[in-house]
C-alpha cells in the first residue's frame, strides 16, 4: 500500500502550537499550599463507619515541597516555634483561638491552655504573628536564628558530603561513561562540599585524598563482613564519632554545627576533603581509574563485593561526619557475588533469583542479603546518613536486598541498563544541579505527628523509619513503620511523599451529645537541614470535618479524592504483597471496589442497568482496572529489582507523579484537532495521528503508519509540507517538558505503528480490540493479542456485582 501525500489533509488545519498541550499548560497545584490531601476531607465519626468506607483514612504529604511562589505563604519565620504544653506539644496555628486581652491561646488538639510568653507582648488582633495568618496552615521557622552564617554568632552551616563508590568491575566502555559523569558531577558541586572516593571490585579501595604527594589507597578484603570498629582500626580512626575522641577545634560560640556532632578533623582532612582542594588530584585518580584487574575464570561472574564496599563508606561517615548530613553515592554495574549481601554465586550455571524462586524459597542468599542491609539501614540512620543507588546493568544488581537501606535512609535510586544510557547520565547529573532543575536534597529530617484526641496514626508507608517513640497518638493496628508517633528521614527532596495512615478512636465523652466537636485537625512537624545548611522546622496544620456516615454518606462523597485513594490503595497492596505470604492482590482490589460501589453507588438492586456513581468516584473504577493490571500487582515479566524499583518510587513520589505510574497519560497530535487527551484505549491509535504516552519511568512517542511512511519519505524535509514538520516536532517538545521536569529521568522511546518497540505502548492500552474481534477494527487502528478482558466488560462486571450486595 502507498502513503497517501500529506499534502492531502485539510489545507486549513494547522498544528496548534505546543505550549497548548495539556501536558505542557499551567494548571494549578493539585496538592493545594500544604502539600498534603487526603482520600477522604470528610471523616466519619465511628471505627464501624470508617471501616464501611472500604478505602483506608489516609493523607499523603511532601514535607520539603518548595512552597507555589503563587501562594500566599510567608518567608521562613527567625524566631522558634510557640509549643502546646505537654503531652500534647502541638504548635501554634491559625486555628488556635487567641485570647488578646488575657494572652493566652487555646490549643484545638487538645484544648489546653497556654500563655503567651513575654516577647509576643505586643499580640493584638491587629498585630497578629505570621503562624497565626489563617492563610498560613504552613509556616517554616529557621532553628537558631535568621542571621548571617558564621556572622553574629549564627554558626557556618555544615558542608555537604558525597561519598562516592564506585564498582570497577565493569567492563572499559562502561567504566568510561562512570568516570565522565563523575567530571560532570565534581564540576557542578559547590566548592565548599566534602568529597571521598571508594572503589571497588574483588577488594574494596578507600582513596586518602588528603596524601597530596602520592596516590595512597587503604585495601579491605571482600570476603568477610567487617565490623565498623575494624574499618576504623585500619583508618587509625579507632574511636572517632565516639565521646572522647578528640573533636575539631570550635569558633568561639559555636560548640555544635546547627545541634550536630562537630565532624573529626582527622578522617575528614584524610579522606573526605572540599572539592576546591581535591579536584585535581580527584580528576588524576579517575584518568588512571582501571577495570578490576582480578582475573575472571571462564564460565564464572566477575567477583564484586557490594556489601563491604558499602560497609566501609558506612563506617568511614560514622567516624568523620555523625549527625551530619552526607550521602554514600553507590554506582553498580553487576550483582554482589561475594562477602556480605552477596546474591548470587559466582558460577554462571546458578541464576539469579526470580520471583518464582523468592515464592518457592529457593533462593539461597536472599535472607542473609536482606539480614545485612537492615544493620547497614540501622547503621545509617543512627548515623543520620543517606544511601543513594545508581544501577546500570542488564543483570540485576541485587535492588530488591538493598531496598530496606535505601528506603529507610531516604535514598534515591535510578535503574538503567547502561552508564551510557540517558536515564543515568541525565538522572545523575539531577543531583548536583541547582536553580530550577535543584531536587532541593535535604539531611537529617524528622517527623512528628500530632491530632485530634479521637484520632490515631497507624503508621507510614514512604522513605523513612521508626524513632519507635510511643505516644497517646498510635494506634493498635500498624500498617508499615508504626507504634510510633516520629519518624526520621535521613534525606529528603521537594518530591518525597509520604503515606500517613489513621484510625477513628473515638472516646466515650466526644461521643456523647453536646461535647462533639465539628473539626478534627492533624499537624505534622518537620525538622530537616535545608539545601543552604539551615535547620528548619515546618509546621503544617489542617482542619477537616466530621461527619455522621451512617446518616450523611452526601458529604461523604464530596470529600473523596480518588486519585489519592487509588495511589493510598497501589501503596497499600504493594506493601502487603511484599509482608504477606500468598496474598492476592487482584482479588482483594476486586472486592474492595465491589464493596466501595456497593456503598456509594447511586442503583435500583439487582438492575445494572441502572447503577451510576458520583463524579468524585466516577474515575476510580478505571485506576483500579489499571492497577490490577501495572507492574505493581502483575510481577510476571519484572525482574525482583525491577518490582522493588518500582515499588520504591511509588512510595515516595508525589500523587500526580505516582498516578502517572498507575494510569499513564495518553495525549494525540493531529491535523485535525489541537494536542488533546484521547483513551488509553488501543481504539486510540490512528494511522494518521501521534501518540504521546507518558507512563512515568518511560515516555512513548508513537507514529500512526500513515505518519510514519511520511517522514521515511522526507515530506517533513520540504518547505512546503512545513506544517507535517511542526505535527512532527510537536510530541518531541512536549516530551523533553515532561523529562525536564522528573527525576529519575524516563526513558524515551521513539517507535511506529506495527514497529517492535511498538510494545512499550500497547502494553499500557486497555484491549478493547483483541485478536478474537480483529473484524470489527477501524481501518489504521491496531489491534492487541492478548485474554485480558477489557475495561467495558471489567466494568459489566462490577456493575452486575455491585447491585446484588
Amino acid at each position: 500500500m502507498s502513503a497517501a501525500d500529506p499534502s492531502a489533509a485539510p489545507a486549513a488545519a494547522a498544528v496548534a502550537d505546543p505550549s497548548a498541550a495539556p501536558a505542557a499548560a499551567a494548571v494549578a497545584d493539585p496538592d493545594g499550599p500544604d502539600a498534603v490531601r487526603l482520600t477522604w476531607n470528610t471523616w466519619p465519626r465511628s471505627k464501624v463507619e470508617a471501616s464501611r468506607c472500604v478505602v483506608p483514612l489516609a493523607a499523603t504529604i511532601s514535607p520539603a515541597r518548595v512552597p507555589d511562589p503563587s501562594a500566599a505563604s510567608p518567608p521562613p519565620l527567625p524566631y522558634p516555634p510557640l509549643r502546646c504544653k505537654p503531652p500534647c506539644s502541638a504548635l501554634l496555628n491559625p486555628f488556635a483561638r487567641v485570647d488578646f486581652a488575657a494572652k493566652i491561646w487555646i490549643c484545638p488538639l487538645c484544648f489546653s491552655r497556654n500563655h503567651f510568653p513575654p516577647h509576643y507582648a505586643a499580640i493584638s488582633e491587629s498585630n497578629v504573628p505570621a503562624e497565626l495568618f489563617p492563610q498560613c496552615s504552613t509556616v517554616e521557622y529557621i532553628v537558631g536564628g535568621a542571621g548571617v552564617p558564621g556572622v553574629g554568632g549564627a554558626p557556618a552551616p555544615p558542608p555537604p558530603v558525597f561519598l562516592f563508590v564506585i564498582d570497577t568491575c565493569v567492563i572499559e566502555e562502561e567504566l568510561e561513561y562512570v568516570k565522565m559523569a563523575m567530571r560532570k558531577a565534581v564540576a557542578l558541586l559547590p566548592e565548599h562540599a566534602l568529597v571521598g572516593l571508594v572503589t571497588f571490585g574483588t577488594q574494596v579501595h578507600l582513596h586518602e585524598l588528603g596524601f597530596s604527594d602520592l596516590s595512597k589507597i587503604y585495601v579491605f578484603r571482600g570476603t568477610k563482613e567487617i565490623s565498623k570498629d575494624q574499618i576504623l582500626d585500619q583508618l587509625g580512626l579507632a574511636g572517632a564519632g565516639r565521646p572522647g575522641f578528640p573533636k575539631m577545634p570550635q569558633q568561639p560560640g559555636g560548640p555544635q554545627v546547627n545541634g550536630m556532632h562537630p565532624p573529626s578533623t582527622a578522617g575528614v582532612n584524610r579522606f573526605l576533603l572540599p572539592v576546591s582542594e581535591c579536584e585535581c588530584a580527584l580528576s588524576t585518580l579517575l584518568d588512571e581509574l582501571q577495570p578490576d584487574q582480578w582475573p575472571v575464570e571462564a564460565g564464572n561472574r566477575a567477583i564484586r563485593c557490594t556489601g563491604v564496599a558499602l560497609s566501609v563508606a558506612a563506617g568511614l561517615l560514622g567516624a568523620c561526619m555523625p549527625g551530619t548530613g552526607a550521602r554514600i553515592i553507590a554506582l553498580l554495574g553487576g550483582p554482589c557475588t561475594e562477602g556480605p549481601g552477596m546474591i548470587v554465586s559466582k558460577d554462571l550455571s546458578e541464576p539469579v533469583r526470580s520471583h518464582k524462586d523468592l515464592d518457592k524459597d529457593a533462593a539461597p542468599h536472599f535472607q542473609k542479603a536482606i539480614k545485612f542491609y537492615d544493620g547497614l539501614a540501622k547503621q545509617l540512620v543512627s548515623q543520620g546518613h543517606v544511601l543513594d543507588v545508581f544501577a546500570s546493568a542488564l543483570d540485576q544488581v541485587g535492588l530488591a536486598e538493598m531496598k530496606v537501606a535505601i528506603e529507610r535512609t531516604g535514598g534515591l535510586v535510578v535503574l538503567s541498563e547502561s552508564f551510557g544510557h540517558s536515564v543515568f547520565k541525565d538522572s545523575f547529573k539531577r543531583i548536583f544541579e541547582g536553580g530550577e532543575q535543584s531536587l532541593g536534597l535535604s539531611f537529617n529530617g524528622t517527623i512528628e505527628i500530632n491530632c485530634s484526641k479521637d484520632i490515631k496514626v497507624q503508621g507510614i508507608i514512604g522513605p523513612c523509619t521508626s524513632l519507635e517513640k510511643k505516644g497517646a497518638v498510635c494506634a493498635d493496628t500498624v500498617v508499615g513503620q508504626g507504634n510510633t508517633a516520629a519518624w526520621k528521614m535521613c534525606g529528603l527532596d521537594r518530591n518525597t511523599s509520604l503515606t500517613v495512615f489513621f484510625d477513628v478512636s473515638p472516646s466515650e465523652r466526644s461521643s456523647q451529645p453536646g461535647h462533639q466537636n465539628p473539626h478534627l485537625y492533624i499537624q505534622f512537624v518537620t525538622s530537616y537541614q535545608h539545601p543552604e545548611g539551615q535547620m528548619r522546622i515546618r509546621v503544617t496544620t489542617i482542619c477537616r470535618k466530621w461527619v455522621d456516615g451512617s446518616t450523611n454518606t452526601e458529604e461523604l462523597v464530596e470529600g473523596f479524592d480518588q486519585e489519592t485513594a487509588a495511589v493510598v490503595l497501589a501503596r497499600y497492596i504493594s506493601l502487603k504483597m511484599e509482608m504477606e505470604e500468598e496474598f492476592d492482590a487482584t482479588r482483594w482490589l476486586d472486592r474492595s471496589l465491589i464493596r466501595l460501589c456497593s456503598r456509594f453507588g447511586d442503583y435500583r438492586k439487582d438492575d445494572p442497568s441502572s447503577f451510576s456513581l458520583h463524579s468524585n468516584f466516577s474515575l476510580f473504577p478505571q485506576f483500579m482496572f489499571n492497577l490490577r493490571r501495572s507492574q505493581f500487582v502483575q510481577v510476571f515479566n519484572n525482574s525482583p529489582d525491577e518490582t522493588a524499583y518500582f515499588r520504591m518510587l511509588l512510595n515516595r513520589e508525589s500523587i500526580t507523579n505516582s498516578v502517572a505510574m498507575i494510569q499513564p497519560s495518553l495525549i494525540s497530535f493531529s491535523f485535525d484537532s489541537p494536542p488533546s487527551p484521547v483513551f488509553l484505549d488501543v481504539a486510540s491509535i490512528a494511522a494518521d495521528r501521534i501518540l504521546l504516552l507518558d507512563a512515568y519511568f518511560s515516555v512513548v512517542i508513537f507514529h500512526g503508519m500513515t505518519i510514519a511512511q511520511w517522514r521515511n519519505m522526507g515530506y517533513q524535509n520540504q518547505p512546503e509540507h512545513e506544517q507535517f514538520a511542526q505535527l512532527l516536532q510537536a510530541p518531541h517538545e512536549d516530551a523533553q517538558m515532561i523529562i525536564k521536569g522528573r527525576f529519575p529521568v524516563p526513558r524515551l522511546v521513539v517507535c511506529d505503528q506495527h514497529g517492535s518497540q511498538a510494545r512499550f505502548l500497547l502494553a499500557k492500552l486497555n484491549p478493547s480490540a483483541t485478536y478474537n474481534s480483529a473484524h470489527d477494527v477501524a481501518p489504521g487502528s491496531d489491534i492487541i493479542f492478548t485474554d485480558d478482558v477489557s475495561f467495558q466488560v471489567f466494568c459489566e462486571h462490577l456493575q452486575r456485582l455491585a447491585v446484588q450486595s
